[in-house]
């Protein structure tokens, strides 16, 4: 471990540009996480941080002297409580941060299960799909060119591990996708805050993609154009619409549900 006392470090100051600048990381192909619990997330599927700088009075902590453990001496700088905060965004008592790489895929060949996000531009919203998305097990979420950042510190804070936990494609065309999609037997579901098909009479088994788009405008006609159908989720009278993160979280627990009692059912059931 290498104590650091001056900002002016070399390697250092490599984190601290990567954490100041979204056009650097995308240009790195870096990120940078923060705390130990994301940190330990992306260790245990079985990588290690490029760097990892933890502040000097908490390595002793359980959580941060573990992750100290899984990596390489010469990669952990230990920095002052001052010196963590003038380079970070959360405050020192997070205890750590890594910079990793992060794989920046821009096509893949389709899962059976996947969520589209077209434009989305809330990082929280964006995160916490992609959190959701990893609990539901989705196989892939897929981005259009203009959504938010997915490898952005919002994004990682919100998405709490997600990143690693399932795939995910940026920069997609997504109406070539779906096209692509359909062709190989899978569906394409929009969700649309009214006029759709209802929720509860919607089958959301078998190969799908489920897509949710812009939080003001929703998504665009070109991809309207190119779905399958389109879902409106129920609400109680005098409710204009959900938040785009809840609407993601509901489509897809439904689909799980629904995936969940089809595999179930025995042949010749009722079910």
């Amino acid at each position: 471990m290498q104590h650091i006392e001056s900002r002016q470090n070399p390697r250092l100051r490599e984190v601290a540009r990567l954490i100041a600048s979204s056009r650097d990381r995308r240009k790195a192909q870096r990120c940078v996480l923060e705390g130990a619990h994301l940190i330990g997330v992306y260790c245990d599927r079985g990588s290690v941080p490029e760097t990892l700088v933890v502040v000097d009075d908490m390595a002793g902590r359980p959580e941060i002297a573990g992750l100290v453990a899984r990596v390489a001496a010469s990669r952990v700088l230990a920095v002052s409580r001052s010196l963590f905060t003038e380079i970070a965004t959360m405050p020192p008592e997070v205890g750590a941060l890594a910079v990793v790489a992060s794989p920046h895929l821009t096509s893949a060949p389709p899962g059976r299960f996947c969520l589209l996000l077209e434009d989305l531009q809330d990082p929280g919203n964006v995160g916490t799909m992609l959190r959701t998305a990893a609990a539901a097990g989705v196989d892939q979420v897929l981005l259009s060119r203009h959504c938010a950042f997915a490898w952005s510190p919002k994004v990682l804070r919100a998405g709490q591990g997600a990143h690693f936990l399932t795939t995910i494609v940026e920069d997609v065309d997504l109406v070539a996708w779906s096209r692509e999609f359909r062709a190989g037997g899978g569906r394409v579901v929009a969700t649309v805050v009214r006029d759709g098909q209802s929720l509860h009479a919607t089958d959301l088994a078998g190969p799908l993609a489920i897509a949710i788009g812009n939080e003001g405008s929703g998504l665009s006609a070109a991809f309207l154009a190119c779905a399958d159908l389109r879902v409106t989720i129920p609400m109680a009278p005098g409710s204009e619409s959900l938040n785009a993160a809840a609407v993601a979280a509901v489509m897809l627990f439904e689909s799980l549900r629904q995936r969940g009692a089809k595999r179930q059912a025995r042949p010749g059931s009722n079910q």
